[in-house]
């Protein structure tokens, strides 16, 4: 069948030209909606500016095909060949291409919005400045592909193949890459905000000055990637492998990285207000400064010395223990949850709610802080709904005062400024649970519920791994049951605030405070 006889029998309405051979044909700017090409020879054809919208060219076979321009929307071409295709600014939105061959095929400014091109080859293809928005790119091949400038926001590109990809300045906004190979992959100054890396292989990958904020990046592997000047702020890297990651100046503002191994990893000059330093693998990490200001402004900078890094970036998170001398009953639990969530809109440093140990005695509840000298004023919050509250504030008050009245240094030679700062916290931390309590009625529900009159004992664990008891109920563990009734009782009054309760020994309180982490200074 010639060119002729083919556009006569479209124009009479057949469309069906199934295994048709018209290679080398040249069929440029002819119109053919829904014609069937499926399995036809149109290797070499010249389709340029052709109208195929909608065609069936399913295991067809377009090698070397011109097709620039065209208009392939909705077009099927599932497991068709198009190596060595142009397809130069042609529209094929919306179009199947599953388990199509673009090998070396040229698609610089093509329209791939919403295609289907999972299990496709496009290796060594030219996609530069393409639009492949919401794009089906799963299990794809795209190894050495060219995407310079791309659009791939919101793609799917779960376990495909990227290695040595070049996706400079592409946007990858929410796009899913999960289990993706990356491998060398060149990702400078690429968009990645909110994607999805979760599990995906990054190594030796150029991430410099990409955008990987709120990215999802857990447990992916980004061994020797190069990150300077990458913005993470808010990513999740928990449990990621960046040994020998280049991190200089990166941006990561309120990352999360609990589990990273950043072994031999370079951190000079990253920007880390906000972010944990704790559960982290820091062996032979590089770092000669950081940047701790909330803006990233290098208005607050701490420098290290050759070993200060080590004791920096180390793997004990300060915690705030409340352990209650009673088991945890639903109506507590309850009122728990509304006590802690409008104390949290009044002090943001008690956001994050505690984890629950309940017991059939004993309840414990556990508080992460993000420092240690954010443990002793949160302390005085965390307390508020248990009538032991007034007492234990008391006896933090009363740390801090020994150490005052001793006149003993245990702060090293910022002793004063770092005394201070602690005083003026626990002040305003006090006077806050004042304000909180006389406004929020959730306190006053929870201090009719027997479960906050029971005795607590109060542990901070700072984060060298040392604990201070900053507050002991004497009755603490003596309560017993009445032979007569099941009521629980308790041996004195525990509500009163005339008792004076024990304090830590001195030398327990100056190790505790002299072994803080000041991120500050």
């Amino acid at each position: 069948m010639n060119v002729e006889e083919l556009l006569a029998q479209y124009a009479v309405g057949i469309i069906n030209f199934s295994g048709v051979d018209l290679s080398e044909a040249n069929l440029s700017g002819v119109k053919l909606c829904g014609v069937n090409f499926s399995k036809a020879n149109l290797s070499i054809v010249n389709l340029s500016g052709a109208n195929l919208s909608e065609a069936d060219f399913s295991y067809a076979k377009m090698n070397v095909a011109r097709l620039s321009g065209a208009n392939l929307t909705s077009a099927i071409l599932n497991h068709s060949s198009l190596n060595v295709a142009n397809l130069i600014r042609a529209d094929l939105s919306r179009a199947q291409l599953r388990g199509a061959s673009l090998v070396r095929a040229e698609l610089v400014r093509a329209e791939l919005s919403r295609a289907d091109l999972s299990d496709a080859n496009l290796n060594s293809a030219d996609l530069r400045e393409a639009t492949l928005r919401q794009a089906n790119l799963r299990h794809a091949n795209l190894s050495g592909v060219i995407l310079k400038g791309a659009s791939l926001v919101g793609a799917n590109l779960e376990m495909a193949n990227l290695n040595a990809a070049d996706l400079c300045r592409a946007d990858l906004t929410n796009a899913n890459l999960r289990d993706a190979e990356l491998k060398q992959a060149n990702l400078r100054h690429a968009n990645l905000s909110g994607a999805d890396l979760s599990g995906a292989n990054l190594r030796w990958a150029d991430l410099n000055d990409a955008n990987l904020s709120w990215a999802d990046l857990s447990g992916a592997k980004l061994s020797g990637a190069n990150l300077v000047g990458a913005d993470l702020s808010n990513a999740n890297l928990t449990n990621a492998s960046l040994v020998h990651a280049n991190l200089i100046q990166a941006k990561l503002i309120r990352a999360e990285w609990v589990g990273a191994d950043l072994t031999s990893a370079i951190l000079t000059g990253a920007k880390l207000y906000s972010t944990s330093r704790f559960g982290l693998k820091t062996e032979g990490l590089i770092c000669q400064w950081i940047d701790l200001s909330p803006t990233g402004d290098r208005s607050i900078i701490q420098k290290f010395d050759t070993e200060d890094p080590q004791d920096f970036f180390n793997e004990t998170p300060p915690t705030i223990q409340i352990i209650v001398d009673t088991a945890l009953e639903a109506e507590a639990n309850f009122a728990l949850a509304g006590a802690y969530f409008h104390i949290a809109q009044e002090y943001q440093l008690l956001k994050q709610p505690p984890s629950m140990e309940i017991g059939c005695r004993r309840t414990v509840f556990t508080f992460r802080v993000d420092s240690d000298v954010a443990l002793l004023p949160t302390a005085c919050l965390a307390i508020l709904p248990f009538k032991d509250a007034v007492n234990t504030q008391k006896n933090i008050e009363l740390l801090l005062a020994m150490i005052d009245k001793e006149n003993i240094s245990p702060l090293g030679g910022k002793t004063s400024h770092r005394l201070k700062q602690l005083t003026t916290a626990i002040a305003q931390a006090i006077s806050q649970a004042q304000i909180i309590k006389r406004t929020k009625k959730n306190l006053h529900l929870a201090a009719k519920i027997k479960f906050f009159q029971a005795p607590t004992q109060i542990i901070l664990t700072n984060s060298s791994a040392q604990t201070l008891i900053v507050y002991d109920n004497p009755n603490f563990g003596k309560r017993f049951i009445n032979s007569s009734n099941t009521e629980m009782t308790f041996s004195g009054d525990i509500s009163s605030e005339s008792v004076t309760y024990p304090l830590p020994a001195l030398n327990s309180l100056i190790d505790f405070v002299n072994s803080f982490h000041y991120v500050n200074e």
